[in-house]
């Protein structure tokens, strides 16, 4: 097991210090970016749309998950299917489905790559849901609500100051594998003509295979440590609760 997931990063380690100016080429920006100015456009473009489709996806996950579980507990498999549906349809079908309505987002709000949000917000919902709704069934948030509704706190204050600090290591899960999805994501991004990493790394491959290499170790690196602080955070987690 250990040859064969170091074997791969071991080789794109070795194949992206042939050329000893790659990886201080990655370090300067400012000559990246005069250099590979698609590749700096991609970088920038995956940043933005995994820090928004992060923020949309807590804003419509988070309060629906929390008041279906206080006051329409019957909806919660409903919803529950609803959110896990997009995990059963492969890639390639999904932009089949989006091409038609990403014609008329063209057409009203132009074509920017930061469009693509609202896809990325659609398939990162299976995984950012498992992981809010495994914080929420690890405390009692009926009970919780109860208290804070009978001391007269509002719904927004219950939400904001009452559940959500109790699952902060969930919200925290989802955003982080929202970011590691998003900065990994190619096929929707090249079937419907946008621009992201993935895109760009592509693009790059074509004309500088070194640069690319690297860029692709880069972010391989920067998703596992993303991973490895969403372990962290719930192990440290379950060590306070318990």
């Amino acid at each position: 097991m250990g040859v064969f997931f170091l074997l791969p990063l071991i080789a794109m380690v070795e194949f992206s210090t042939r050329d000893p100016e790659t990886w201080p080429l990655l370090l300067d920006w400012p000559r990246l970016a005069e250099e590979y100015p698609a590749l700096a456009e991609g970088i920038l473009a995956s940043l933005a749309q995994a820090a928004l489709t992060s923020v949309l996806m807590l804003v419509l996950l988070v309060p629906t998950a929390i008041w279906v579980r206080l006051r329409l507990p019957r909806l919660r498999r409903v919803v529950e299917f609803l959110c896990l549906l997009p995990l059963t349809i492969p890639a390639i079908v999904l932009v089949v489905g989006l091409a038609p309505v990403y014609a008329w987002v063209n057409y009203l709000i132009g074509g920017s790559s930061l469009t693509l949000v609202f896809a990325y917000t659609i398939l990162v919902l299976p995984y950012a849901y498992r992981a809010i709704d495994t914080g929420l069934s690890a405390i009692d948030v009926r009970t919780l609500a109860e208290a804070a509704r009978g001391l007269g706190a509002g719904w927004t204050t219950v939400i904001w100051r009452v559940v959500l600090p109790n699952i902060r290591s969930a919200v925290l899960s989802a955003a982080f594998l929202t970011v590691a999805l998003v900065l990994g994501e190619f096929t929707i991004a090249s079937l419907l003509h946008r621009t992201n990493l993935q895109v760009a790394i592509e693009f790059l491959g074509k004309s500088s295979a070194t640069v690319s290499v690297a860029v692709s170790l880069t972010a391989l690196l920067l998703a596992f440590a993303l991973l490895l602080v969403l372990s962290l955070a719930g192990s440290s987690s379950k060590e306070r609760r318990s």
